[in-house]
C-alpha cells in the first residue's frame, strides 16, 4: 500500500471577486503575478522545495487556465509515478452532486483521494498567498508538540486583527482560544490559512461536520477539534507574506519586487520560485528606451521608457509611450505616444496610440468603490482601449471598446466602462 508522511491540498477555486476585472475569466490562483510567474506557483513551489511531492489542487471557478497552467506539474518536479501533482474539480456523484461549498467541504469531497496515500499528515493551503515557507519545518514543530492541528500564524499590527482570525495562546504556543474577526481583539497572532492536521483527526471531524452548510475550517473544522479537547498549536511565521486578494495589495505586492532592496526576493538561488514558460525570444530594449527599477518578461520589446513597473512576457510597449509604477501583463501591446500611470492592465489587451490612463485628480469609482480604489486605473483582459482617449483614475475598462464609448475623448475619474457581454 502507497504510504505517504505528508500530502498537501491546495484549494484553489477562489473567484476572487475583489480583483474586480482581473477574475472574470480566470480563477485568481491563474492571476499573473512578477512578470512570468502566476500566484498558484508560490506554494506549488514552496512544496516542492519543502520535500512535499503529493499535491492536490482544488478548482471550481473558471478553472481552465489554471489547469493548462499546472498540466502534469513538470515545472515544479510534481510529475511522479506516486504522487505528484493532481487536479480535483467538483464532480458528479451517484446521490447528491454539489459544488464545493466552503474550504473543508472541499477537502471533505475528496476523501478517498488522501485516503489513497495513507497519510500521516495532511497540509491544508491556500493558493492565493505570495510567500516563502519551509513546511517540514512547521512538520517539525507539529511533531514536537505532539499537536494534532497546528495553524500557522504571524503577528500582525492591533488595529489590523479584526481583519483575521485571531489564535490566543499560552506560553508554550498552545491555542487557548481562538477569534474570527473579533472588534476587539485579545491577541494579535492572525492565522494564516495554513493547517497541518494529524490525518485520523482531519477524517473524523470533516465526517462529523459534512451536513454543516459552507463547512469551514475557521468557523468549523478547527472549532470541532478545541471543543474536543484537542492539542491546537500555533506555529508562529515571521517572513514575508502577502494576501493579494485585493487590486492594492496586489498592486503593492508586485510593486515590492522592484524595490532596490526587495522584501520578496525572487532570485534566491537556495528557493527557487518554479513556473511554466514558453520558449521565448529574449528582451528586446531599443537604443532611444529607458528602463529604470523594472522587471521586464521575456518576449517583450520595449520602445519607450518604464519607470518602477512590473512588465509580462511578450509585450509591446511604443515608441515615446512612458508606463510608471504599473503592471502590464502578459501579451499586452501599448501603442506609441501614451502615458500609463498607476495602471494593472491584465493580458492580450490592446491600446492604442497616445491613450493617456491614470489622468487627472482622483474620485470614486461609481459602482464598486470598494474594488477600484487608491488612484489605479484597472483594464479587464482582453480589452480593446482606441487611441486618443484619456481615462482617469479608479477608473476600470473591460471589454472591446470603440472611440463613441468615450464622451469627449476621455472617461473621467470614477467612471466604469464594462461592455455588454462582460462581467462586472
Amino acid at each position: 500500500m502507497i504510504k505517504k508522511e505528508m500530502i498537501a491540498m491546495l484549494l484553489a477555486g477562489g473567484q476572487g471577486s475583489r480583483l474586480g476585472v482581473l477574475t472574470t475569466k480566470v480563477a485568481k490562483p491563474a492571476v499573473s503575478f512578477g512578470g512570468k510567474y502566476r500566484i498558484i506557483d508560490f506554494p506549488l513551489s514552496n512544496c516542492i522545495n519543502s520535500g512535499i511531492d503529493t499535491v492536490g489542487v482544488l478548482t471550481q471557478y473558471q478553472p481552465l487556465r489554471l489547469n493548462t497552467h499546472i498540466g502534469i506539474g513538470i515545472p515544479w518536479d510534481l510529475d511522479r509515478n506516486i504522487g505528484g501533482v493532481t487536479i480535483l474539480p467538483p464532480f458528479e456523484k451517484s446521490v447528491n452532486s454539489e459544488w464545493y461549498t466552503g474550504t473543508a467541504n472541499a477537502i471533505y469531497q475528496n476523501i478517498e483521494y488522501m485516503e489513497s496515500f495513507n497519510p500521516d499528515y495532511v497540509l491544508i493551503l491556500s493558493g492565493d498567498h505570495i510567500y516563502k515557507m519551509d513546511y517540514e519545518v512547521m512538520l517539525d514543530f507539529h511533531k514536537q508538540n505532539d499537536a494534532v492541528v497546528t495553524i500557522a500564524a504571524m503577528p500582525v499590527p492591533f488595529e489590523e486583527a479584526k481583519r483575521f482570525g485571531i489564535l490566543i495562546t499560552d506560553e508554550n504556543r498552545k491555542i487557548v482560544d481562538f477569534e474570527e474577526k473579533p472588534e476587539n481583539p485579545r491577541s494579535n497572532l492572525a492565522s494564516m490559512g495554513i493547517y497541518i492536521f494529524s490525518w485520523k483527526v482531519l477524517r473524523e471531524a470533516l465526517i462529523a461536520n459534512a451536513n454543516q452548510p459552507n463547512l469551514d475550517f475557521g468557523k468549523h473544522i478547527i472549532p470541532h477539534c478545541h471543543e474536543a479537547g484537542q492539542r491546537l498549536f500555533a506555529y508562529e511565521y515571521n517572513g514575508y507574506w502577502k494576501d493579494v486578494g485585493t487590486l492594492n495589495s496586489y498592486w503593492e505586492a508586485n510593486m515590492e519586487l522592484v524595490d532596490i532592496i526587495p522584501e520578496f526576493n525572487l532570485y534566491e538561488e537556495y528557493w527557487r520560485i518554479y513556473t511554466k514558460s514558453n520558449t521565448l525570444p529574449p528582451q528586446y530594449i531599443s537604443s532611444e528606451s529607458v528602463v529604470e527599477k523594472s522587471i521586464i518578461g521575456e518576449g517583450s520589446d520595449i520602445c519607450g521608457k518604464v519607470y518602477n513597473s512590473v512588465i509580462g512576457c511578450g509585450v509591446h510597449i511604443g515608441k515615446d509611450t512612458v508606463v510608471r509604477d504599473s503592471i502590464i501583463m502578459n501579451e499586452t501591446s501599448i501603442g506609441e505616444g501614451c502615458t500609463i500611470e498607476k495602471g494593472i492592465i491584465a493580458e492580450n489587451v490592446v491600446i492604442g496610440d497616445h491613450v493617456h490612463l491614470g489622468a487627472g485628480q482622483e474620485a470614486e469609482n461609481e459602482t464598486d468603490p470598494h474594488i477600484y480604489n487608491n488612484g489605479i486605473v484597472t483594464v479587464g483582459e482582453r480589452s480593446t482601449v482606441p487611441g486618443g482617449v484619456t481615462v482617469g483614475k479608479n477608473t476600470v475598462i473591460s471589454g472591446k471598446t470603440v472611440l463613441e464609448d468615450y464622451p469627449d475623448g476621455q472617461i473621467v475619474s470614477g467612471k466604469t466602462l464594462i461592455k455588454a457581454g462582460e462581467e462586472r
